[in-house]
């Protein structure tokens, strides 16, 4: 396993193998490796740096056009280079001047880490191997996209009052040319929905225009497109060489993001926007009725702003509507953040998105055309990427965002919208528990046990062998100065046969490190990647790996040593064990040693050394990279649990701070020590259940006040002028899920009469119906109705 070791007969073959690394970077080779932790150990092949490259800049739009150069690595100036990505597409590089290679990403239908090679003259020989990281366009930063200035005019383009001349900009030096050609390119989705037929299609459309200046600014008046382009409802615009011909494939340029082509559509458009977009909304209707019902699999709201943002193993900031960048909800007014799930549903890939209002409620559909919608397009997409529903951002747009315009931007018919997308009401929804590593290692259990170990070496944080979850914690002696104490430096973790994914201190103390199966993961261009099904979030000082199961892993920095948080949902009850313990909210089982044995929590300090030591971990299942003589002597030639390191055990442990102030003799680390305790309990407090009753409608012929549902809240109604109210005027949401007074007060309806016969039936149907199991998308029936004085007393 490490990778300096080598047979004792390796020395006497050496002079009759000779290993390269062409067609083999990332492999471990028998003499020598073109694995990127060679160049610490100092063990490369000598041809690695040759064919294994680095490349400049290593990301960019998911739509293609940047160029990349390659480091490291002279060529001819007179080779013609080729770059091949996931052996199928194939772009035409460049050599500079520098004789620098130069290559162009291509237009991708995914996100991620995407495997090239670089070939010379267009032969399949001598290849070199990189990577290259396909972004989300929301997710790209915005001087590396065309910039469509006063979005809102381009999205009500042709409606009332909207028209004139539309202005695009973009950052010169994406564009390798003195002149360009604006081109609009489209997007659509074709064949049998949920079949092998259906198909995600880029297409060059026309040229706004052709021979324009690199200026970086362009100013135009649309015109309707003539048929069959106006049709094309949804595209971007692409600025290019205009030395290339027109709609020329994958080469350098500069894409907005998509957007709706409202300032091209046909005539009929333009006469009468309402009238074409209603058209248009009732169609999608009736194709949605056909399709099948995606909410029952997406997974529910959290019922606060607090739970949303603590959640992070399943949900993450919506880049649409962001408090940290000053709550610009385009497509949620009167929300000041969203969040989307991370994972897509299991079967359908459909996504779901939660607002939330100024005070922390969540807003819902039902009460507002801003209120959290579920997705049949995840915006973010869904591996394995490449075909409907599943395209990241364009299949969103096709059935989530396009139907919006339709119906609630371009007409006023929401209500067919809010029809097929639904706030989720969060009755459902069931927070995560949160176990926490920290100090001079303390730890709080997902039961929220606490304990102090300090011992030296790798242990299991978590393991969870049902979900195939592992999480493992290395920790290593205070140096400065040097004490008996330990502080954790790394985690490493997997679920299932995924990639590992490790945090560590780096060599200062100073950063995070960030390694995926053991090779470095850059964030200097990004901070969200997407890898085969997880995510990682890197920001500051901050890393959070998201799993597929919904699991998350939040790794700080904090006085020079690591800080962990992991955030489990409730599939994971009673199937948890290590240092962590257990999650099954009984406390007296979470200290279990490897062997069963059962420590209680107030058991001495050197009882819970021994439990601690007792979940050491083994080379053979270590997940953790030795790419160093350090680490390879301290920790993988040595002892898992290094039996010599004796703590201090003297000193009382219930006070973290000051205990970790007397040990490691720095007020610092115990002020570090008390801050992330003190972060730990508002996780903690954010993520205690929320009582939902539901979402109830105003009466018929009246009005509701108050848009909270949680328990506590009171909503009040009233009757319009002319109508008398039937039931409580005020309602409050109770411990138990369920409204106060929810049975109708029908004194006054004479039920000898047709019309009270019939309104005593509607009263009997409307308690009956409330007391079904609560549906988190169908909101409960009203039990309270607004009736004409003059009609129910009538004879």
């Amino acid at each position: 396993h490490p990778e300096n070791w080598l047979p004792w007969y390796v020395p006497f073959i050496n002079t009759h193998i000779c290993q390269m690394c062409e067609g083999q970077c990332g492999q471990k080779l028998l003499t020598c490796s073109c694995h990127a932790t060679c160049v610490s150990l100092e063990n490369c092949c000598e041809d690695f740096k040759d064919f294994c490259v680095d490349i400049s800049p290593y990301s960019g739009s998911m739509f293609g056009g940047t160029d990349f150069v390659v480091l490291g690595v002279s060529f001819n100036n007179i080779s013609n280079i080729f770059c091949r990505f996931k052996k199928e597409i194939v772009t035409e590089g460049y050599v500079d001047d520098e004789k620098r290679g130069h290559c162009t990403s291509p237009l991708l239908y995914e996100t991620g880490w995407i495997p090239f090679e670089i070939f010379t003259n267009k032969g399949l020989n001598n290849s070199r191997q990189g990577a290259w990281l396909s972004v989300h366009t929301g997710k790209l930063d915005s001087k590396l996209k065309v910039q469509l200035e006063n979005a809102t005019k381009w999205q009500y383009y042709g409606t009332p009052n909207t028209g004139g001349s539309l202005k695009m900009t973009w950052n010169v030096s994406l564009v390798r040319a003195e002149a360009v050609n604006l081109e609009l390119w489209g997007y659509r989705e074709q064949g049998v929905p949920y079949s092998d037929s259906w198909k995600a299609e880029w297409t060059y459309l026309y040229s706004l225009e052709r021979g324009h200046p690199n200026n970086g600014t362009f100013t135009f008046i649309p015109k309707v497109a003539e048929k069959p382009y106006s049709d094309w409802e949804l595209g971007a615009i692409r600025v290019s060489s205009s030395t290339y011909p027109d709609g020329a494939s994958n080469v350098n340029a500069a894409w907005s993001e998509d957007h709706a082509l409202a300032w091209h559509l046909e005539e009929s458009y333009r006469e009468d926007s309402a009238a074409w977009a209603l058209k248009k909304c009732v169609t999608w209707d009736q194709l949605e009725k056909t399709l099948p019902n995606f909410l029952s699999e997406t997974i529910d709201c959290p019922c606060t702003l607090a739970q949303a943002r603590a959640d992070t193993g399943r949900f993450h900031t919506d880049y649409g509507c962001d408090l940290e960048k000053g709550s610009v909800c385009t497509y949620h007014p009167g929300s000041v953040h969203c969040v989307r799930a991370i994972q897509a549903s299991s079967e359908y890939a459909a996504g779901q998105q939660c607002c939330y209002d100024s005070t922390g409620a969540q807003v819902l559909t039902f009460d507002s055309i801003g209120g959290s919608t579920p997705d049949r397009g995840h915006d973010w997409g869904s591996p394995p990427y490449k075909k409907p529903p599943r395209v990241p951002g364009s299949s969103h747009w096709v059935y989530d965002v396009l139907s919006f315009y339709y119906c609630c931007l371009w007409s006023e018919n929401c209500h067919y919208y809010f029809t097929h997308r639904p706030s989720s009401d969060c009755r459902t929804y069931k927070p995560p528990k949160a176990g926490f590593v920290f100090g001079d290692p303390h730890f709080i259990t997902f039961d929220n046990v606490s304990y102090t170990f300090n011992g030296k070496g790798e242990y299991s944080l978590v393991v969870a062998a049902e979900k195939g979850l592992l999480v493992q914690g290395r920790t290593e002696q205070l140096t400065e100065p040097l004490v008996n104490a330990t502080k954790l430096s790394a985690v490493a973790m997997k679920e299932g046969n995924s990639d590992v994914i490790e945090v560590r201190l780096s060599r200062l103390f100073s950063s995070l490190e960030v390694l995926r199966n053991q090779a470095p993961l850059s964030f200097s261009e990004q901070t969200w990647m997407d890898l085969d099904g997880k995510a990682v979030f890197s920001y500051l000082c901050n890393v959070t790996v998201m799993f597929p199961s919904g699991a998350g892993v939040e790794v700080r920095l904090r006085e020079r040593t690591i800080v962990v948080t992991v955030l489990l949902p409730e599939d994971f009850r009673n199937s948890v064990e290590g240092l962590l313990g257990n999650m099954n909210d009984d406390p007296t089982d979470d200290l279990i040693s490897r062997d069963k044995e059962i420590f209680l929590a107030n058991s001495n300090a050197e009882e819970l050394f021994s439990f601690g030591a007792s979940w050491a971990i083994l080379n053979e299942s270590s997940l953790f990279t030795y790419d160093s003589a350090f680490l390879l002597d301290t920790y993988f030639y040595a002892p898992k649990h290094n039996p010599y390191f004796r703590p201090v055990f003297e000193l009382p442990r219930s006070q973290f701070c000051k205990y970790d102030t007397l040990v490691s003799r720095s007020a610092d680390l115990g002020n570090a020590t008390r801050h992330s305790f003190n972060s730990h309990m508002s996780v903690v407090v954010a993520l205690e259940p929320v009582v939902s009753c539901g979402w109830i409608p105003p009466p018929k012929n009246g009005k509701k006040e108050g848009t909270t549902y949680l328990q506590g809240s009171t909503l009040t109604f009233s009757c319009d002028a002319g109508y008398t109210l039937q039931g409580a005027a005020e309602r409050k949401c109770q411990s138990d899920g369920r409204w106060s007074d929810t049975e109708m007060n029908v004194v006054g309806i004479a039920v000898g009469t047709v019309v009270g016969a019939l309104v005593l039936i509607t009263v009997i149907t409307a308690i009956v119906l409330q007391t079904r199991k609560p549906n988190r998308y169908r909101p409960w029936i009203w039990t309270r109705s607004c009736m004409n004085t003059e009609l129910l007393y009538s004879s």
